[in-house]
């Protein structure tokens, strides 16, 4: 039977592996078309609440000014606006309907501009005496219309939205009574989301943000003419306008701006929607990075599989002609064997020593097979070492943090001459990069369970510890820690950095579930019980759906957000535990929360060194 030769295994070969690409390339393109249209459908959703609440905060106040402008107290005042009697009596009523409505502003002017009654008439910056003739507002309801406007006050530089009417008396226009409305409500619901909400003029100059450093900056160029459109009417006072340092691209019909901030760039996808109403454009920016990371998984994995197909498959040929040889060759000894015992009977030693030929033959062909399924073993091996490259990427991501947050305490105590204070800041950088070395250590290790001697160690110590890492986590998410430890010192059977590890992924998991409640508390107690010690951290935060309790240690499983984490913290801490000769439990508060139960081993020895682990 002809074997392939040399050129054409090569052919074959690179066939394959230009089939491979080309379907990496479709897989990737077919792939971040899926996310990016899932993205833009999640995006449609956020944007339709954010508009529907902006309509809704605005239709509070649309008619009021009409309403307002009718009232008795108002018209008597315009009919005789220099009675200090009457500018009293309309100035307590409404400061008093101001408070009620929840407005920002209502205060009435007479047709030259000049404002004659004011809602904040106790403050030092009040409006009476000012003069407003230039804003929009008051020219579209000195006309007869209905004013609307945004802008930054010029008086208390704070933005609102503007609502005009005419007051009519005799049927002639004497004066306009204004409503100004405050957005920053609205407005902070939006920060601390996975998204950036922004709402623009017709000049593309940002008015709302969810991100306060983006306010008054342009996603325009800022023309000659835009600028005189808007000084015009000083819509934003004294404020300096900009340009985001922005580039606008496209993938299929989705809209991408990339933002370029110093030496870094983020990429957002932009859903826009118009607020015809209001003259507003209304944007959603979401970040890409997910999105086009799980494009390239989801093109990886295909590639993968298919890689894998493609060698089942030659794997399986190659086997098939193997078979088909051995038959034949098996088929011509057995001729040979039968004519050689009609000729002559001593040929028959000659055939027995061919057929003990086959079998050592066969026996090699055992002995690759076996060698073949211990490269599979390797194969694997190779791939848990991926699986610890992401653990230790997702590990390191908190003492980072936290030396990034003592470098910035650092330079500060620097530029202030607390020189000590700032060398005892270095010292703790210096700590936390020596813990991330072993911390590295002992995350390479974890893959082949090392079989380390446990020491004893000090629970206080071991917190002390954990508690200086996640500080800045703690802080940022506004949480009150409370530790009660019992009366005595308590030490465990365990190993230092490990434990250490454990306790932040499980109060760094606490503070999540936490960050966005109004009451933040995480509570951490030690008991001893017989010969266990019992480490208990509760938050009261929404706690464990029971449905996704049974997997919560499951590797790669994470209830948050995309980008948000690769899911294998609490696995690691479970295993962890248990090679501590513990158990990690898990279980739901009846009133609210998790509480993550830690059980180890009393160690009544002095602990040693964290170097010793």
């Amino acid at each position: 039977m002809a074997r392939p030769r040399g050129w054409q295994v090569l052919v074959l070969a690179l066939a394959l592996a230009g089939a491979l690409v080309g379907l990496a390339l479709v897989s990737h393109a077919y792939m971040r078309a899926q996310q990016f249209e899932q993205t833009a459908e999640r995006g449609r959703n956020t944007l339709g609440l954010a508009v529907s609440a902006l309509r809704g905060e605005l239709a509070r106040y649309e008619n009021l000014s009409e309403l307002i402008a009718d009232h008795t107290l108002v018209r008597d005042l315009i009919s005789h606006p220099a009675d200090p009697a009457r500018r009293v009596v309309l100035n307590d009523y409404l400061e008093q309907i101001n408070g009620l409505l929840g407005s920002s502003d209502i205060y009435v002017m007479l047709p030259d501009g000049d404002t004659i009654a004011a809602s904040n008439h106790r403050l030092p910056d009040t409006f009476i005496g000012h003069n407003f003739s230039y804003r929009p507002y008051f020219q579209d309801a000195i006309a007869g219309g209905q004013g609307r406007f945004f802008a930054l006050g010029t008086t208390s530089f704070k933005r609102g939205y503007y609502f005009g009417a005419p007051i009519r008396i005799a049927g002639s226009i004497r004066g306009v009574v204004v409503f100004k409305v405050d957005i920053d409500v609205i407005e902070a619901t939006w920060r601390g989301t996975g998204y950036e909400l922004i709402v623009t003029d017709p000049e593309g100059i940002i008015f709302m943000a969810g991100r306060s450093d983006w306010l008054f900056a342009g996603l325009e160029p800022l023309t000659r003419a835009r600028i005189a459109r808007t000084n015009a009417t000083r819509r934003y006072a004294n404020a300096t306008l900009r340009e985001l340092p922005i580039q606008r691209h496209s993938v299929g019909d989705h809209e991408l701006l990339t933002l370029h901030d110093g030496q870094s760039a983020q990429e957002y996808l932009v859903l826009t929607e118009v607020m015809a109403e209001a003259d507003w454009r209304v944007k959603v920016l979401l970040d890409t990075a997910p999105a086009r990371a799980q494009a390239l998984t989801g093109a990886a994995v295909l590639v993968l599989l298919a890689g894998l197909g493609l060698m089942t498959l030659a794997i399986w040929a190659q086997r098939r002609a193997r078979m088909v040889e051995r038959i034949q060759v098996q088929r011509e000894a057995q001729e040979q064997l039968e004519r050689r015992v009609v000729e002559r009977t001593r040929d028959l030693a000659e055939v027995n020593t061919r057929l003990e030929g086959e079998v050592i033959e066969r026996r090699a062909t055992e002995r690759e097979l076996r060698k073949a399924q211990a490269d599979l073993v390797q194969a694997g091996k190779l791939a848990a070492l991926g699986q610890m490259s992401a653990a230790l990427s997702h590990e390191f991501n908190q003492p980072l943090a936290a030396v990034r947050a003592n470098a910035g305490n650092a330079v500060l105590l620097i530029d202030r001459d607390r020189i000590p204070e700032a060398r005892e800041t270095v010292e703790r950088i210096a700590a936390l990069t020596e813990r991330m070395a072993e911390l590295s250590r002992h995350l390479r290790n974890f893959a082949r369970r090392p079989k380390s001697r446990l020491h004893p160690v000090a629970l206080a110590d071991v917190l002390r510890d954990t508690l200086a890492i996640i500080e800045w986590r703690l802080r940022a998410a506004d949480v009150a820690v409370t530790l009660d430890l019992g009366p005595a010192p308590l030490f465990v059977l365990a190993g230092p950095v490990r434990l250490q590890q454990v306790l932040v992924n499980i109060l760094s998991n606490a503070a999540d579930a936490v960050e966005n409640l109004p009451e933040r508390r995480i509570s951490l107690t030690a008991r001893q019980q017989g010969d266990r010690v019992q480490i208990t951290v509760r938050d009261n935060g929404p706690g464990v759906d029971p449905a996704i309790a049974a997997r919560i240690f499951d590797p790669f499983f994470s209830t948050k957000g995309v980008g948000k984490g690769l899911g294998l913290g609490l696995s690691i801490s479970y295993n962890i535990v248990k090679d501590f000769g513990g158990s990690l439990t898990l279980s739901s508060l009846p009133r609210g929360g998790a509480e993550f139960v830690i059980d180890l081993a009393v160690a009544e020895a002095i602990p040693l060194t964290e170097a010793a682990e």
